[in-house]
C-alpha cells in the first residue's frame, strides 16, 4: 500500500477504528479491521519489508514508505475520537425508606416530649411566688399591653400549621426520610429545652398567669400532672397546662417555626402562595405570644435561633453530600453527628420533592387512571 493512497483514503477512516497498515501480497485480500464491544482495537502486527537481496534500491523504498505510513497511523491513533460509553449508576438504592429508622426516631421524639412534661412538674415546684419575685422587666412589655386572646390565636395558628404539614408529609413520596429528619429535630429541640428551663428557673412574666397549687412531696399527684399534660398535648385550649416554669425557651415558638420550615422546604417553589399563608400562620402566632405576655421576649428569641440554626444544619449536611467526610467540615463536630450519620448513612442524594398516594389505590382504579391517561396521550 503506497502512502498516497493511504491520504487520500484518510476521510473515509471510520471515527472509531484505527488504521491498520500491513504489506500483503497482491493476491491476498486486506484485512477488514476489527472492532470490539464499539471499542477501537489497533493490531501490533509489523510491516515486513520483502527480502530481496538483489534489489536494494525497492527494499530502501519500501522502509522508507513503512517510516512513513507507522506515523501516518500514529498520528491518526493520537487524533482519534473515542466515544465515551457511560453506565448509569443504580438509583433504586440512593433513597432507601429503611422505616425501622424513622421508628427510632419517632420513639426519640417522643421519649423527649414525655420527659419534658416532666420536667416542667419539676420546675414547677421551683417557680417563686409573684409577691415574692415580680415579673422581670422586658423591653416588649414596655410599649405593648396584654390582649388576653392572643395566646388562643398562637395555639390555633400551631394547631392549623401541625395538621397542614401533617397532611403534606403523608403525600410525600420519601416521607420515610423525611419524617425521621422531622421527629429527630423536634427531639432535639425540646431536649435542648428541658435543660435550659431546667438550669435557670424565671419567675412569671405577668401577673396574669395562674399556676396550680405546689405538690411538694406527693408524688401521686405529680404523676397525675404529668399525664394531664400529656392529654392535652400541652395546651392551654386544653385546660391542661397549668404549671408555670418552661418559659426558657418558648415551645409554641418551637413548633410554629419547625413548622413552617418542614413545609417550606418540602413543598414545590410553584406553590408559593401555601409556603407564604404558612408564614403568616407562623410569623402571626410568634408575635401573638409575646403580645399574650406569655413568655419573655428572650424565650422567644432564643427559640427561635435554636429551632432555625438547627434545621439549616441537619439540611445543610443532608444535601450536601462532600461535607460528610471532609477534612474542614466543622459542623461534624456536633454532638448529634453520630446520630445523622446513623439516619442519613444511606441516603446518597438529595430528597426531592415528589407527591404520591399515602395508600395504594384499588385495582379498578389504577385500570381507570391508566385508561384516563392513555387517552391524554393520544
Amino acid at each position: 500500500m503506497a502512502a498516497s493512497e493511504l491520504i487520500e483514503d484518510e476521510d473515509r477512516v471510520c471515527r472509531h477504528v484505527e488504521v491498520n497498515a500491513t504489506a500483503v501480497n497482491a493476491s491476498t485480500p486486506p484485512h477488514p479491521p476489527s472492532v470490539a464491544n464499539g471499542t477501537p482495537t489497533c493490531p501490533a502486527d509489523a510491516l515486513t519489508a520483502p527480502t530481496d537481496a538483489h534489489d536494494g534500491g525497492k527494499l530502501s523504498s519500501l522502509m522508507k514508505q513503512n517510516k512513513l505510513i507507522n506515523s501516518l497511523s500514529s498520528g491518526l491513533r493520537r487524533h482519534c475520537d473515542y466515544v465515551k460509553i457511560s453506565v448509569p449508576e443504580e438509583r433504586a438504592n440512593r433513597l432507601p425508606k429503611e422505616w425501622w429508622k424513622t421508628g427510632v426516631a419517632f420513639l426519640y421524639a417522643l421519649f423527649i416530649l414525655i420527659f419534658t412534661t416532666v420536667v416542667i412538674t419539676v420546675v414547677h415546684e421551683r417557680v417563686p411566688d409573684k409577691s415574692v419575685s415580680p415579673p422581670l422587666p422586658d423591653k416588649f412589655f414596655d410599649y405593648l399591653d396584654r390582649v388576653p386572646w392572643a395566646f388562643t390565636v398562637t395555639e390555633v395558628n400551631g394547631l392549623i400549621l401541625v395538621g397542614l404539614w401533617l397532611i403534606q408529609w403523608l403525600f410525600l413520596t420519601h416521607r420515610a426520610i423525611v419524617g425521621r429528619r422531622c421527629f429527630f429535630l423536634i427531639g432535639t429541640l425540646y431536649m435542648y429545652r428541658c435543660v435550659t428551663m431546667y438550669i435557670t428557673t424565671l419567675p412569671v412574666p405577668g401577673k396574669h398567669m395562674v399556676c396550680a397549687p405546689k405538690l411538694y412531696n406527693d408524688s401521686t399527684g405529680k404523676i397525675w400532672r404529668i399525664l394531664k399534660l400529656l392529654s392535652g398535648g400541652g395546651l392551654s385550649l386544653t385546660g391542661s397546662h397549668l404549671m408555670c416554669g418552661d418559659f426558657l425557651y418558648s415551645g409554641h415558638t418551637v413548633m410554629l417555626t419547625l413548622s413552617y420550615l418542614f413545609i417550606k422546604e418540602y413543598s414545590p417553589r410553584w406553590m408559593w402562595w401555601y409556603q407564604w399563608l404558612c408564614w403568616l400562620l407562623s410569623a402571626s402566632g410568634v408575635v401573638c405570644i409575646l403580645i399574650g405576655h406569655e413568655h419573655y421576649s428572650i424565650d422567644v428569641v432564643i427559640a427561635y435561633i435554636a429551632t432555625t440554626r438547627t434545621f439549616w444544619w441537619y439540611h445543610t449536611m443532608a444535601n450536601t453530600h462532600t461535607l460528610r467526610r471532609a477534612p474542614n467540615n466543622y459542623l461534624s463536630r456536633t454532638w448529634w453527628n453520630p446520630i445523622f450519620n446513623f439516619l442519613e448513612g444511606n441516603v446518597k442524594t438529595t430528597v426531592p420533592i415528589v407527591f404520591s398516594w399515602p395508600v395504594a389505590l384499588p385495582s379498578f382504579c389504577r385500570q381507570r387512571y391508566r385508561m384516563v391517561g392513555a387517552g391524554r396521550d393520544e
